[in-house]
């Protein structure tokens, strides 16, 4: 009972919905669409929002990278400012003195008198590891720390690298040589002044604690971040962090142009399959140097994902229900439609005999109306157009036959006629017998087609005419794949022009040593006929031409018929494909539906 008045609303209602036009059909589908549409004014709004999170995010990230550098900055400036302070003590003043005067007798008393000052300067900056005066009379350092007794600063890359430069350098990190204990440190490197004159041989080392440093820099991150690095233009580490040593930016091109022109700012880049927010600013104390944070994304935007999930999954829900909805009048709405288009479906598959029905009227039924009028007229056209194609393409098939037999006929005449004329009457009477035969293989009982079998014997016989006509020309050579490809029907006379074309005109200038060899195969299934001659070759431009419209000449003549008979015995199905250059020989692959049984006419 219930389900007969479920039934009885349901029929209702469709009457209703297919009764009313179809465009107050697709206005009721907008009216869904607009319910819809929230939902992407939703994800558009998440969108802006997210961008401008995003934003402020990327800014953060900025300031806490330009403020590491500012503190980087800062440190390397202090070393500066302590080397300078350095200078001015009492005991450089007369070190100096006697390295100009070159007195190395008072070396020990300055020595002692500098211990003084480097416990000075290292407990005001702890991030010092070592201090090295280098002079000509020798070395000054804190006799706490051991000096190595096999590198000379002299002989060390830090020289080489300061001796053509005016003011300080500062070198990337590297194992300290200069002092024991082969810790990593960064050094600052310049020549010591003293009042009106400089000693260009006199250099002050600063060595920096790399560790230290890199402590120093992740202590002021307010983030607490390890991630930060510094690198000089090449990409090459200046601070060999746990993150820096694992990535080598030196290949990485791409990471190096986003920052070779810029004094700072962001970018993403992906390193070992991850996405990174990438910040970087210039030091402004060493030019070459970049200090570097990064931060995967996800990690920088980890704020956002509770409120992306939330509006996801309100999202989905929605989308969802809207989803269950739209499916469900979409199907109602189209219905009328769906059953047309299937009718036309079948229509493609020749099924001419199917017919729209519908008991209503609107715009869609008359469409349909309109389809089986259409059909009627198809199908009465194609009874028309059938009985007179018929006729007319077996016409076609006979007469482009009928063109080819004279034109090889004409040929096998006048070479016999040759042969006659030079009293050879033995090669005549061969010559006859083999044109018998082809004669017999030819006209085939009036049919069109001929199995292959014969059609390569039709060849043999004619090249064996042409063998007795121009003696040592040219040698021949059939192979087969599979003998079960003889039984196969094919075009007759379609393979005798074309090995005719390799003997006129590939051997023209040759009196010897012509090769043509004549290969069956099949392939994808299709018989695969492959022609090939060792002749003058061919000029493509030519051949194509002479494919496609008909010449005067007959390579040409032979060619143009082949293709158009082919097209019409298998359309679309079959191909021919030549190939040559002028001197490289020639070849032609013809590619034919495979088709077996006994030979007939085509119908």
């Amino acid at each position: 009972m219930n389900n007969g008045w479920m039934s009885r609303v349901k029929l209702r209602f469709e009457d209703l919905f297919y009764g009313i036009s179809f465009k107050q059909r697709i206005r009721i589908t907008f009216i869904i669409l607009i319910i819809l549409a929230i939902g992407v004014v939703g994800t558009s709004s998440y969108w802006i929002a997210s961008k401008e999170l995003q934003k402020n995010a990327f800014a953060s990230s900025q300031e806490n990278v330009d403020k590491t550098a500012q503190i980087m900055d800062d440190k390397l400036n202090s070393i500066a400012v302590t080397v300078r302070s350095l200078m001015f003590s009492d005991a450089f003043k007369q070190m100096m003195k006697d390295v100009e005067s070159s007195n190395i007798a008072n070396y020990y008393v300055h020595l002692s008198e500098f211990q003084y000052v480097f416990s000075q300067l290292s407990y005001n900056d702890p991030l010092i590891e070592h201090i090295l005066i280098a002079t000509p009379i020798g070395d000054f350092y804190s006799t706490s720390q051991r000096r190595s007794q096999t590198q000379s600063f002299y002989e060390s890359s830090l020289y080489y690298e300061m001796k053509d430069i005016e003011g300080g350098l500062w070198e990337k990190g590297h194992t300290d040589k200069l002092f024991t204990g082969d810790k990593r440190v960064l050094s600052y490197v310049t020549r010591g002044t003293q009042d009106t004159f400089t000693n260009p041989k006199v250099f002050i080392v600063v060595n920096i604690n790399e560790t230290g440093l890199i402590g120093l820099l992740n202590k002021h991150s307010s983030r607490n971040d390890n991630n930060f690095f510094v690198v000089d233009a090449k990409g090459e580490e200046v601070i060999r962090t746990s993150w820096s040593s694992g990535h080598s930016l030196v290949r990485d091109e791409l990471f190096l142009n986003s920052t070779s022109n810029h004094n700072q700012g962001s970018f993403f880049h992906t390193f070992d399959q991850t996405e990174y927010l990438v910040n970087f600013t210039r030091s402004a104390m060493v030019k070459d140097w970049r200090l570097f944070g990064i931060q995967p994304k996800d990690k920088l935007l980890e704020q956002m994902n509770g409120v992306q999930r939330t509006t996801v999954y309100i999202m989905l829900v929605f989308l969802f229900t809207s989803w269950l909805l739209s499916n469900r009048l979409t199907a109602l709405l189209l219905k009328p439609l769906f059953k047309l288009q299937r009718l036309m479906r079948e229509v493609e598959d020749t099924k001419l005999s199917v017919r729209f029905q519908s008991r209503y009227h609107d715009e869609v039924a008359q469409v349909g109306f309109q389809f089986n009028r259409m059909l009627d007229e198809i199908n009465r056209l194609i009874d028309d157009v059938r009985t007179s194609e018929a006729g007319k393409r077996q016409a076609e098939m006979r007469a482009l036959t009928a063109q080819m037999e004279p034109h090889f006929l004409y040929n096998t005449l006048n070479t016999i006629y040759c042969k006659s004329m030079m009293g050879e009457n033995n090669d005549v009477n061969e010559m006859i017998l083999a044109l018998s035969h082809m004669f017999q293989l030819g006209l085939s009982g009036g049919k069109d087609w001929n199995t292959l079998e014969d059609e390569l014997s039709h060849v043999q016989q004619y090249c064996a005419i042409q063998q007795k006509c121009y003696e040592g020309l040219f040698e021949y050579h059939m192979k087969v794949s599979d003998d079960r490809l003889l039984s196969c029907i094919v075009p007759k006379i379609l393979l005798q022009p074309i090995i005719e074309n390799s003997i006129q005109h590939g051997f023209n200038n040759r009196r010897s040593g012509g090769t043509i060899d004549l290969q069956v195969l099949q392939e994808q299934g299709k018989l695969h006929i492959i022609i090939q001659d060792n002749g003058v070759g061919m000029n493509m431009d030519s051949i194509q031409q002479s494919m496609v419209h008909q010449t005067t000449s007959k390579k040409g003549y032979a060619l143009y018929n082949i293709v158009n008979r082919l097209h019409l015995y298998y359309g679309e199905a079959a191909s021919i494909e030549m190939f040559g250059s002028p001197g490289g020989g020639s070849r032609t692959d013809l590619w034919i539906p495979l088709r077996n049984g006994e030979g007939g006419t085509y119908g």
